[in-house]
């Protein structure tokens, strides 16, 4: 670095460095608790905020499902060109892999998921989804917004990295498995940790959760056809019900969880799905059930979809019937949990803290709901939070997953702040610890 640029960052307003040096230059701990503070006022800015509301609000109205988040990828990299970003795409179909900083080691990533669920929106408002059947109910449009603003925070004080960081943007979240697609194309190559947020609808404006070690459970799915033989509902003895074997088959999984689960051991086991036959006097021949099961632990998951099986076929033989079960489907696939490294939410707790005010960091309870960010942590330490939009006007605030769904937009600078913020936090740590990195590692940039 050029004497003269030293001589510039050293008497900035923001007096970010401590003892300049011409080779380097190291953020001071005082400067780094700063810097959250300083990012937040910026993607407070009008220009800035309102520029945030307006790419949500275009991904609203466009809602794309998993792994066709076509014009989604497409506005995130015209966003990207404007701000002179390199970018990586196509990755996993649609993705797309942004780079600021120097290009090389260390390297971070922040990411943000794409895809919309197949609802049919039912807010009247004038972004409403133009694509009947879909809808961004569970917060991704907002999570976009955010990693863009995130961008436009990094880029505008890329001095502040010490390394690079990468932008993750996702497709397919919604139990395609998306996060498996890209780290199966390389996304994380060189890369040493890993932030995603999502939006919260109980958390007020201001307010951040989490947690570490398991935030949320590893799930599974289960598909079953318990198959006898049809006959008229008069003459049973003729006919082997399958609704009868079914019916028994979902009394006996609920017992896995209370009799044979360690009660300090979180599992939960749903049938969402039950369908027999046509007619109220006809035994059908067979009955399809349908359902999750949820841990929070990867082992505890594996033993349960053990167990599961076994009491599928053994309480459909009971009833003389016989049972086929799929375990794994093109749209569902298994999830891991998700398990957030005590490291990192150290870091997390620091930067938010900074940023927020020590009262504004929740430690929240897990969840059995499932993310698929959890298969990063699988590759490397991940850290995984939850970001305050709750819509204030709302009597009863929503629920993910609901045509009815609704964010407060003024979180939007919080979460593009506080990914910037881990990222610039992130890597300076990391370059104090001064670790050895490879010389041939290449230049993403």
């Amino acid at each position: 670095m050029s004497c003269s640029k030293v001589i510039l960052l050293t008497f900035t307003s923001f007096l970010f460095f401590s003892k300049p040096l011409f080779s380097e230059l190291s953020l001071s701990s005082e400067a780094l608790s700063e810097i959250p503070k300083i990012f937040l006022n910026f993607a407070k800015k009008d220009e800035i905020f309102d520029w945030m509301v307006g790419i949500r609000r275009k991904i609203h109205e466009n809602p794309e499902l998993g792994y066709q988040e076509f014009e989604t990828s497409k506005l995130i990299r015209e966003e990207l060109d404007k701000m002179g970003i390199p970018y990586k795409h196509p990755v996993a179909v649609t993705g797309v892999l942004g780079y600021i900083g120097s290009g090389k080691p260390p390297f971070v990533a922040i990411r943000a998921d794409m895809d919309a669920l197949s609802l049919q929106e039912m807010v009247e408002w004038d972004h409403k989804s133009k694509n009947p059947g879909k809808m961004h109910a569970c917060g991704h449009d907002a999570h976009v917004a955010m990693l863009l603003g995130a961008a436009k925070i990094l880029q505008e004080h890329r001095d502040l990295l010490k390394g690079t960081a990468v932008l993750f943007f996702q497709p397919a979240e919604e139990g395609g498995g998306g996060a498996k697609k890209m780290i199966e194309a390389g996304a994380l190559e060189n890369i040493e940790a890993i932030f995603g947020i999502h939006s919260s609808l109980s958390l007020p404006l201001g307010e951040a959760s989490s947690r570490s070690g398991p935030i949320l459970g590893g799930s599974g799915f289960f598909e079953a056809v318990i198959s006898g033989k049809g006959g008229h509902a008069a003459i049973p003895q003729h006919s082997i019900d399958p609704i009868v074997a079914a019916s028994s088959v979902v009394v006996s999984l609920q017992h896995l969880v209370s009799r044979e689960a360690d009660p300090l051991d979180s599992q939960v086991v749903t049938v969402g799905k039950f369908q027999g036959g046509d007619a109220f006097n006809v035994i059908p021949d067979s009955v399809t059930i349908a359902g999750t099961f949820r841990t929070f632990s990867s082992e505890s998951l594996l033993q349960l979809k053990q167990q599961i099986k076994e009491v599928i076929t053994g309480q459909a033989a009971v009833q003389r019937c016989n049972a086929t079960i799929k375990f794994e489907t093109k749209d569902q696939i298994f999830f891991p949990p998700t398990v957030n490294n005590d490291d990192l939410h150290k870091l997390f707790q620091g930067v938010a803290g900074d940023m927020l005010g020590h009262g504004g960091v929740k430690d929240m309870q897990p969840l059995m709901g499932s993310e698929d960010f959890s298969f990063y942590q699988e590759m490397i330490p991940g850290y995984f939070f939850f970001l305050g939009m709750k819509d204030e006007t709302l009597e009863q605030p929503v629920s993910p997953h609901s045509p009815y769904f609704r964010l407060n937009e003024g979180g939007l600078p919080f979460g593009a702040a506080l990914h910037a913020s881990l990222a610039v936090r992130y890597l300076s740590e990391s370059r104090m610890t001064s670790r050895v990195y490879n010389e041939d590692q290449h230049d993403e940039l």
